[in-house]
């Protein structure tokens, strides 16, 4: 099972109510193992390679209205 982690900076984290959003839009995403997110706008991921991949986790974390940023 190859896991991968990293780190995201995303968009649209200004309080804690944005943090536990953040969680709901994340949860029940096949092969997300875990996520992390604090105030400044790092989300830590880790998920399964084989179920799903960062495109993915990106996509759900845009439709949830958080943006990647550089």
């Amino acid at each position: 099972m190859p896991v991968r982690s990293e780190t995201l900076q995303v968009s649209g984290i200004r309080c804690e109510r944005c943090v536990q959003r953040l969680a709901s839009v994340l949860q029940g995403h096949v092969g997300l193992e875990q996520a992390n997110a604090n105030l400044v706008g790092q989300v830590s991921l880790t998920w399964d390679d084989e179920q799903t991949d960062r495109p993915a986790i990106v996509a759900a974390l845009e439709r949830g209205g958080f943006r990647e940023t550089a």
